[in-house]
């Protein structure tokens, strides 16, 4: 942007806010604005900036250079949110950069309309969640319709890990989805508060544990605690029958 030019543009901001322009002006926002041509677009962000209403109502707005910079980009950026580069067969990587470019730029600057459709999604489920689907007999692109079938499959479908399923524990039951609450209450655990681990029973829940299972385990841990007590007492027995013996052989 050049002297002149800056004086245009702030010809313009003195129409809102009544500012006086003067030679000196017109240079230092041409050094500021050295690489910022002056057109449409710095106008209309000129424009933007006195359009918006200040957070404090009793403020003045007074634009500075970096106001006009910073609009002005949001506009042109604006104009590429649907862009879509579309390449030449058998281009070079100089061509696609130089290709690239020149549709960026003639997006942003307005010259070429700017796409206004949205660019769809594309591609199928992925393999862990067909395989999930199959192996409960569901057909992968199968049309369902909403209601019971739909809410069965949706109910089938689970998040891994201890809240893809409803918590067993009597007192807890939390739902899927949602995190443990304990009825106790601890400096690190408080009261009511949602639990940071969950309880046991889910976790083995979710595990495909059976209850039964976790009762043998438990049964297990209890007779391997009493071999161990009963052990540390045979020890204990033959330590004192020889400091017995010991003091025999003494006298």
């Amino acid at each position: 942007m050049t002297p002149s030019e800056a004086a245009q543009l702030l010809g313009h901001c003195a129409a809102f806010d009544n500012r006086t322009v003067g030679k000196v002006d017109a240079r230092a926002w041409a050094a500021a604005l050295h690489d910022v041509p002056f057109d449409d677009d710095a106008v209309a962000a000129v424009a933007a900036f006195y359009g918006t209403p200040p957070k404090d109502p009793s403020q003045k707005l007074w634009i500075q250079p970096h106001n006009v910079r910073t609009l002005r980009t949001r506009i042109r950026s604006a104009r590429l949110e649907n862009f879509q580069y579309e390449p030449v067969p058998d281009e070079t990587p100089a061509e696609f950069i130089a290709r690239y470019r020149g549709q960026v730029q003639a997006i942003a600057s307005g010259a070429v309309p700017a796409p206004t459709g949205r660019l769809a999604l594309e591609g199928g489920p992925s393999k862990q969640f067909v395989a999930e689907l199959e192996a409960r007999g569901w057909e992968v692109g199968r049309p369902v319709e909403d209601g019971d079938e739909a809410a069965e499959l949706a109910d089938q479908v689970r998040r891994s890990g201890p809240l893809g399923v409803e918590c067993p524990v009597e007192k807890c039951r939390a739902a899927i989805g949602k995190p443990c609450k304990g009825p106790g209450g601890s400096e690190k655990q408080p009261l009511g508060k949602p639990r940071l681990r969950p309880h046991s029973a889910r976790i083995r829940a979710a595990n495909g544990e059976s209850e039964a299972a976790s009762e043998e385990r438990a049964a297990q841990e209890q007779r391997i605690r009493q071999m161990s007590a009963r052990a540390l007492a045979r020890e204990a027995d033959e330590i004192e029958d020889a400091v017995i013996v010991d003091e025999e052989a003494a006298s």
